[in-house]
């Protein structure tokens, strides 16, 4: 009988210190973070475009990969045949199946597919970026195992052009766009409050000519773009913001031909920091200006994070704005002078304050 006691003692002290040895191994990883998500399988579907495409599918998948450094999670993304409801669920089905139960949808395109999802996969969880599940009626569902994330892109639109209207003092400005949706024309009515903010408070003159306001109709017309970018910039304008995916990439192709053969254009990016497909073969310079960001991958990321901590925002729409960092242009800007950064931060905080405010809607932009 002691012997029995001695041996049930001692095997408790070894797995008492085992288990003592594990949690500090756990510490000297990262802490609570490393591992938090082993056994999480995140699954995404890519909108238009490619993995690769500068813009949103890029970002949304880049704060995957965050999760899956940081979190320990499992990845992975699957591209559809084409863009209709039926190759998205035929996705989200093919990652359901592999056991990626919490899918992310970055883009407006797959707001019909996620509300059949939703129901059809009670037990996945849904993340639809820059979208609301619905039947094609617009009257939107989200259901708790489903978060709708939306961005205020006015604001990102606004800070992006005060910073173009400091830096370039007196310029012609134009805007190319793809399709034209809500996402797109808030950037557009956020640019133009910016620079005329900065015409009228900040000493600068920019203008914007209505014909200089064009909507491609696609996000993946390079072609178009570049054709675009060409017709603008030959007629006086200096400066173009994209708000465009691919459409955006044969502007910045255009604008990098141009800057080649000696003449001074630039760029605005969207989304995502676009200085790096900017850059010339020199590697030094870039025709982006600076970008009016969406800040796509910490969103994703953090949605994760949530969802790990036991927090999922289920049945909710968020909006990601200045005040919560979720929009606004890079932290390093090397086109950008100091003086124009420290005026542009100055204008950040006045949003976040609410001393200036930015419209989501059509009205008071540049005459």
């Amino acid at each position: 009988m002691k012997k029995g006691l001695l041996y049930l003692l001692v095997f408790s002290l070894i797995t008492f210190l085992a288990a003592c040895g594990t949690a500090g191994d756990n510490a000297e990883e990262g802490g609570e973070a490393t591992g938090a998500g082993d056994g999480m399988k995140v699954g995404m579907v890519t909108d238009a475009g490619t993995i690769d495409d500068k813009s949103f599918n890029q970002g949304t998948w880049e704060g995957i990969v965050q999760a899956a450094d940081e979190l320990g999670i499992s990845e992975k993304y699957l591209k559809p045949a084409g863009t209709t409801e039926a190759d998205y669920l035929k996705e989200i089905g093919n990652l359901y199946d592999a056991d990626y139960k919490f899918i992310v949808t970055p883009g407006f395109k797959f707001e019909t597919a996620v509300f059949q999802a939703q129901d059809k996969y009670p037990d996945a969880k849904f993340v639809i970026i820059d979208g609301a599940p619905h039947a094609g009626d617009y009257n939107v569902t989200v259901k708790d195992n489903t978060v709708s994330i939306f961005f205020a892109e006015h604001e990102s639109g606004f800070i992006a052009g005060v910073a173009s209207a400091l830096e370039l003092k007196e310029a012609e400005a134009g805007f190319i766009g793809g399709m034209e949706i809500p996402a797109v024309q808030k950037f557009n009515w956020g640019f133009q409050q910016g620079i005329k903010y900065a015409n009228e408070n900040l000493g600068t003159n920019v203008s914007m000519k209505a014909e200089n306001v064009i909507y491609q109709g696609s996000f993946d017309n390079v072609a178009a773009g570049q054709q675009i970018a060409a017709q603008m910039y030959e007629s006086g304008v200096n400066v173009i913001f994209t708000a465009a995916g691919g459409v955006g990439v044969g502007a910045i192709n255009e604008a990098k031909t141009r800057v080649d053969a000696g003449e001074q254009v630039w760029i605005v990016g969207v989304d995502v920091d676009q200085y790096a497909d900017g850059l010339l073969e020199d590697g030094e310079t870039s025709v982006v200006l600076t970008s009016a960001m969406k800040n796509l991958g910490q969103v994703a990321f953090d949605m994760i994070q949530d969802e790990i901590n036991g927090d999922f925002k289920g049945g909710e729409t968020l909006t990601f704005d200045v005040k919560n960092n979720g929009v606004g242009i890079p932290a390093e800007n090397p086109n950008l002078s100091d003086d124009t950064v420290t005026q542009t931060n100055e204008v950040v905080e006045k949003i976040k304050s609410g001393e200036i405010t930015v419209s989501p809607e059509q009205g008071d932009l540049l005459k």
